[in-house]
């Protein structure tokens, strides 16, 4: 398969084809409320520039399209080498139709993505899952770094992963490789938004964990507050945190016995709580299909960085 039939990569023909020799990458990180954008020198890798615009997804799909146009012109600005674009984006590019899907931005599903952005900027141009550009920066340059084969996990509002094998993002023939956060772990569970019950999005994401904490009885607390309040000895919260901690240790034991990763990364708003890497640990080993645990299970370490330093090492050329 050539690069140009990869889904999720689109180039112009002709003259707007750039050379990949001497190229400066610029990669986009597509969130709900911002677009963030960076220049990634292909020399050294250094991150040379980065920038910040909103979003304003209620304006539509042509509007997304032109801010990320916008964008990625001001960041390239005079450069005379090549310039190539990576794209992180929610939801994925489908392997059978080119098309945008199961993105929470949703005015992106269905709509050609790569295609409209090659032929609006004149530039190869690569998009991906945002969580695969995560996994993909923290293997290259972050926590994951000398681990040949990296799982990257995101906790937050949802449950995404990455798979980065000998430094290079492996996203499979559906490209659904790495979609962590919806293998079920109780089929008689919550429901989940894909259709499914009992994935691990429906127990860990953080508003499960405070949807749950409000059928015990507990007030209607954001997940910071949860752990707050869990710390202090509240029982209600105590009693949603340590559903939340079992689910976290089960669902991770599960992707370790099926891959046996170097390193686990876990990066997303709820990947700051501590309690992750002692008490979720602890619950990984207790139900592992092994004697011990010796995975490293690792705090991000690029931060809100890697999103978009992962798209821009996903760029045509990289």
């Amino acid at each position: 398969m050539s690069a140009a039939d990869t889904p999720g990569f689109a180039l112009v023909t002709g003259t707007a084809l750039w050379h990949i020799a001497a190229m400066r990458r610029i990669g986009i990180d597509l969130g709900g409320t911002k677009i963030e954008g960076c220049v990634l020198d292909d020399a050294d890798g250094r991150v040379l520039r980065r920038q910040r615009v909103p979003t304003e997804q209620e304006r539509g799909y042509d509007h997304i399209v032109e801010t990320i146009a916008g964008l990625v012109e001001a960041l390239a600005g005079d450069a005379t080498g090549g310039v190539a674009v990576g794209v992180g984006t929610p939801g994925a590019v489908s392997a059978r139709t080119g098309l945008m899907k199961n993105s929470n931005t949703t005015c992106l599903n269905g709509r050609d993505l790569p295609a409209d952005l090659a032929r609006r900027l004149g530039r190869p141009v690569r998009v991906e899952n945002d969580a695969n550009c995560f996994a993909l920066a923290e293997a290259c340059r972050g926590a994951g770094r000398g681990g040949r084969l990296v799982f990257g996990v995101i906790l937050g509002t949802g449950c995404g992963g990455g798979l980065v094998i000998d430094g290079r993002l492996w996203s499979g023939p559906q490209h659904i490789a790495g979609e962590w956060g919806h293998h079920v772990i109780d089929p008689a569970g919550p429901p989940c938004y894909c259709g499914q019950r009992g994935c691990v999005e429906a127990f860990i994401a953080g508003p499960a964990v405070e949807r749950h904490h409000r059928q015990l009885g507990g007030a209607a607390l954001d997940m910071e507050g949860i752990v707050a309040a869990a710390r202090a000895g509240d029982a209600t919260a105590r009693a949603a945190f340590d559903s939340f901690i079992a689910h976290f240790g089960r669902a991770l034991a599960n992707l370790i016995t099926m891959l046996d990763p170097d390193v686990i990364v876990l990066g997303g708003g709820l990947s700051n709580i501590e309690e992750l890497y002692s008490e979720g640990r602890a619950a990984v080993a207790r139900v592992l299909f092994n004697d011990e645990l010796r995975t490293p299970i690792c705090r991000h370490q690029l931060g809100d960085s890697a999103g978009v330093i992962g798209a821009a090492l996903l760029a045509p050329g990289g």
